[in-house]
Parts: structure tokens; C-alpha cells; sequence
């Protein structure tokens, strides 16, 4: 068994602890660990990680003070030769929005199994079942069977519903927040962290769909001619669509909190009773940006890029 690397965390900028260890969990591959050696104990980092990536790691204390604190991580095991919840809504639209209606997480979290999403959801894995079983039978509709698209169809589609939308939406969004906080402000603060949250989003959405439009989605139709062409590039590797897409599930997860914490400070876009129609519009839009971005993640985290990535380790083996 190799030794397992242990991260000290004391020699760390203290604003990039936290995403450092982050990018070390992810990292591992099922059933592997690191040691995170500190100086206090890291409690608050055990909340988090359950709160961004959910039951997915075992959490040992090796060495519990008063000095020093070494904390062994683990990525659980959960493939089990089933299909993830990912795979299971990228096929079927309808069971994505039967996920979503009982609260399940198959975007960010669309890599666990049905049965851990449950657990995480504290939904119960019969409830689910039946209402799966009780959808019609038959095929999906062809337009909105995106699991079956073109790979270079669905990135086209994406940045011209989904970036266009986002785009489009944005202006009035970023005047709304001012608009509510200025006339509202007083009576409820927090529209002013809304707001923050809003501008910070938005600035996100507009740097991660720019990396998408100019590096990752024409190297994804790249692949495509070369698969339809039959003549993969000698300088093809996997890394080269691997990376990127890490990148931008990381990202994923940075705008999904983001959301997150917008729904929960606005009580899911709850306008108060002396809320006037700005009030009600400008909620109906973050509604409306929340479930299209739902969406948009969903197409690229459970069908775009990981059959871009078997693409690309189908051309290169």
C-alpha cells in the first residue's frame, strides 16, 4: 500500500486553507486518503466539507491536541456498478425534475449513487422509487432527449439558451438589486448581502461561460470531427479536456453555493408582505435564473463532460 500524503496545512496562506484541502479531497480517487496536520482542531472544515460534497468521506482524528491535530480523510467507496443519480437524470428529463421535486442534489452531486443521494436528501429511497415508477412509459420526447444529441449540438445549444439567457437576464438583475436595496434596504438587510451575492454570481457566470465559449466547447467539437473524420489528433490527451472540466465543475459548485445562500437569505424568493412589484419581480427573476442554471449545470455536469471525457479516452487508446 503506498503512503499516504499528508498535507500541513500551518505552512498554508490561511485564505487558501480550506480550498487547498478542497482541491486534495477531490483529487483522491474512491477509497484513497490524505492527513491534514494543524495546529487547532478543524472542525468547522468537517461542516463544510459534508456541506459542499456531502457523505462521501470518513473523518478520523489520528492526533487530537493540545498542540497538534492530524485529521485522516477518506473518499468513501460508492461506485458500485449502478448508474450515479448523474447518469439516471441525464438520461431521462423527467426523472431530473422528479429528483429536483423531492429535493434530491443530481447536478454538483450527480456522481452518488440513488441510494447516498437519498441518505444525504434524508428522502426516503422507497419514496423516490415510486415516484420514478410512476412516470409514463415510454420514450423520452426527441427534443428534449439531450442524452442523445451530438455532442457539438448540445455545446451550441448551451451557450444559446443557456449563455444567451444568462446574458440577457443579467443588466436587469444587477439594476433590480440596487433598485430594491436602495428603497427597501432599511426595512430588510438582506437585500444588501443579496445583493453582493448577486453582483458576485453574475461575475462568476461571465468568466466561467467565457473559458467554456473560447477553450473547452471547441475543443469538444474538435473531438467530434475527429471522431466523425476518423482522424484523432497525434497531440490528442485526455488532460487537455480532463482539466478544463474539473475547472468548471468547480466552478459549478462555487455558483451552486452562491445560489444556495441567495434562496436561503430571500426564504426561496419569498417577497414580503410590504414587498412592492419591483420586490415581486426582481424575486421572480432569481427564481427564474435559479432554475435555469439548475438546468444548464445539469446538461454539462451529467451529459456534456463526461461523454466528452470518454470521447476523448475513447480517441486516445
Amino acid at each position: 500500500m503506498s503512503e499516504i500524503h499528508t498535507l500541513d496545512v500551518t505552512r498554508i496562506e490561511p485564505k487558501r486553507k480550506h480550498p487547498t484541502i478542497f482541491q486534495h479531497f477531490d483529487a483522491l480517487e474512491e477509497g484513497q486518503a490524505f492527513i491534514i496536520h494543524n495546529d487547532h482542531d478543524p472542525k468547522p472544515l468537517y461542516y463544510q466539507l459534508l456541506a459542499e460534497r456531502g457523505k462521501i468521506f470518513n473523518w478520523e482524528y489520528l492526533t487530537s491536541g493540545p498542540q497538534v491535530w492530524e485529521i485522516k480523510v477518506a473518499k468513501k467507496k460508492i461506485s458500485t456498478g449502478e448508474e450515479t443519480i448523474g447518469e439516471i437524470a441525464g438520461k431521462d428529463l423527467r426523472k431530473a425534475e422528479v429528483f429536483k421535486k423531492l429535493g434530491l442534489e443530481f447536478c454538483c452531486g450527480g456522481h452518488k449513487s440513488l441510494e447516498q443521494s437519498c441518505e444525504d436528501a434524508g428522502v426516503s429511497l422507497d419514496e423516490v422509487t415510486r415516484a420514478l415508477n410512476e412516470l409514463p412509459a415510454g420514450p423520452v420526447s426527441s427534443d428534449r432527449n439531450y442524452y442523445d444529441w451530438n455532442l457539438d449540438f448540445l455545446a451550441d445549444y448551451i451557450v444559446n439558451i443557456h449563455h444567451k439567457y444568462v446574458n440577457d437576464v443579467a443588466p436587469m438583475l444587477i439594476d433590480l438589486s440596487a433598485k430594491i436595496d436602495m428603497h427597501h434596504g432599511m426595512a430588510h438587510p438582506e437585500l444588501s448581502k443579496i445583493q453582493l451575492l448577486v453582483e458576485a454570481l453574475l461575475t462568476e457566470m461571465k468568466s466561467h461561460q467565457l473559458k467554456e465559449e473560447k477553450v473547452l466547447f471547441p475543443y469538444i467539437k474538435q473531438l467530434v470531427r475527429q471522431k466523425t473524420e476518423n482522424k484523432p489528433d497525434e497531440g490528442l490527451s485526455a488532460e487537455k479536456v480532463e482539466e478544463p472540466v474539473k475547472m468548471m465543475m468547480d466552478e459549478h459548485r462555487e455558483v451552486a453555493r452562491l445560489v444556495h445562500s441567495i434562496e436561503k437569505l430571500s426564504t426561496n424568493y419569498t417577497v414580503p408582505p410590504d414587498g412592492c412589484q419591483s420586490y415581486h419581480l426582481y424575486y421572480h427573476k432569481l427564481r427564474e435564473f435559479d432554475e435555469d442554471l439548475h438546468q444548464h449545470i445539469h446538461l454539462e455536469n451529467n451529459i456534456l463532460f463526461p461523454k466528452a471525457v470518454a470521447l476523448t479516452q475513447e480517441l486516445t487508446h
